[in-house]
């Protein structure tokens, strides 16, 4: 690894309201301090990488005590802002972190109890993109490839760059990062998906579409949502489809990728007159060369968010038997607010009445949901004026009817978006607190 990179900047430990249910007027206070601090940039980011990982601080899943925002100066898990698990076949652990600009990668044989030493990836200092639902990605197949996709901002209008590496030996070694798109305009928020013939498919977020009507000096708000895959892991990627030119800016992507079918995205679209609720896309593979057809966008419920600014926080779906689509999202609309459930028989033509989760008085956010045969699990976060706490409902007859809520987990740090993963029949809660560390806790036998 080059030693002379940019020393990182240390990113601020998110204050508690920062989960909370807020309007439109704290999304663009939040807006307006980001870009003043991509502003404040004294020259482009370079991208600095490395062939041979370089070894860093030891990870353990639990720090011995709270980490003190003022000592977060290193690339350790304890500092991390997101990290996100990958369970391979041998049934060992791979964790993706970011902290301090660099994408960490460490090892559990102990389903996170310790780690092997982390290995940086790649170093980008305070342009590395870890925005509220930005996330550095991992995802692996039986024969012990891993790829991993992330973001880095080229300039100093958000501008970015995804980059991709990849592993052919269960994550011992990974090739130097290279971009996924050559001569972008800018790339943000990767989702990655893999099917049962070995194909990577990702999308995001993708800025020409709009760059190309401001230059025709059409206002256009937002970004497009954009897709490709590779059939040779990240070797070569096939030409990008846009599926939709308008959507969020700043949202995550959700996908899924079912074992039949065509596969699902969730994203919040952007519709007229600014109005940016959650939507659900099918995409279909077709024919010999395995082209990817886009159908209609459906939007999942009128919830009717008009705001003129990123709300920061996307929609999560899951495929499960028979096709039966799970999807929960956020919104602080006119005809709702707080977070909702809806799931489809028909591919997404048409929805179920949106079921409020969690409590309407508490302070919710980051839903996550995950479907294996009938049964489907959500996890979302709660805020209490002291404490973040994950919380979950089941279901075992296809979403038609729910568990009571249960609390999984608290802390009084900062914390990670919950993620759920599956493995072997087996489901995980997976959140990461810079107090209790990293857990990945189960939730069947």
């Amino acid at each position: 690894m080059n030693s002379t990179h940019p020393v990182p900047l240390t990113p601020p430990v998110l204050p508690p309201w920062r989960h909370a249910r807020l309007g439109a007027t704290w999304w663009l206070l939040m807006a307006l301090m980001s870009s003043c601090v991509v502003a404040q940039a004294q020259e482009a980011p370079k991208e600095l990488s490395s062939h041979r990982a370089q070894m860093t601080h030891m990870a353990r899943s639990a720090p011995s005590r709270a980490v003190d925002p003022q000592e977060c100066v290193t690339q350790a898990l304890a500092c991390a802002q997101a990290a996100t698990p990958l369970l391979q076949a041998d049934g060992s652990l791979l964790l993706l972190w970011t902290a301090n600009g660099s994408v960490m990668l460490a090892k559990s044989t102990d389903l996170g109890q310790t780690f092997s030493p982390a290995v940086e990836l790649a170093q980008h200092g305070k342009f590395l993109d870890t925005g509220s639902d930005a996330r550095a990605q991992i995802i692996g197949d039986d024969t012990g490839r891993v790829l991993i996709a992330y973001a880095f901002f080229k300039d100093r209008q958000w501008n970015a760059q995804i980059n991709v590496l990849t592993s052919t030996d269960a994550g011992l070694h990974f090739s130097e990062p290279k971009a996924l798109i050559k001569n972008g305009v800018s790339e943000r928020f990767p989702s990655l998906g893999i099917d049962q013939e070995r194909r990577v498919y990702v999308a995001w977020v993708d800025k020409r579409w709009v760059h190309q009507q401001r230059a025709k000096g059409v206002n256009t708000l937002g970004g497009s949502i954009a897709i490709n895959y590779t059939d040779d892991w990240a070797q070569s990627f096939k030409a990008e489809t846009l599926v939709n030119p308008q959507s969020c800016e700043c949202c995550r992507i959700g996908m899924d990728v079912s074992s039949a079918g065509p596969f699902a995205l969730a994203y919040r679209a952007i519709f007229d007159k600014g109005v940016r609720d959650s939507a659900l896309q099918m995409i279909s593979p077709q024919g010999p060369t395995k082209a990817l057809k886009a159908h209609a966008v459906q939007r999942v419920a009128i919830d009717h968010w008009q705001t003129d600014v990123c709300p920061h926080h996307g929609p999560a779906v899951a495929i499960g038997e028979n096709q039966t689509l799970h999807t929960v999202w956020f919104t602080q609309g006119e005809h709702r607010k707080g977070l909702f459930y809806a799931r489809s028989d028909d591919h997404g033509r048409h929805f179920s009445a949106p079921m409020a989760m969690g409590d309407v008085n508490s302070q919710e956010s980051r839903p996550f949901v995950l479907a294996q045969g009938r049964e489907a699990w959500m996890v979302w976060k709660r805020f209490d004026g002291v404490h973040s706490s994950v919380w979950l409902r089941h279901s075992d007859d296809d979403g038609h009817t729910w568990s009571p809520e249960t609390s999984v987990s608290q802390t009084a740090s900062y914390s990670d978006h919950p993620l759920l993963i599956k493995h072997q029949g087996r489901v995980y809660v997976s959140w990461f607190t810079r107090m209790e560390g990293y857990r990945l806790m189960a939730l069947n036998s």
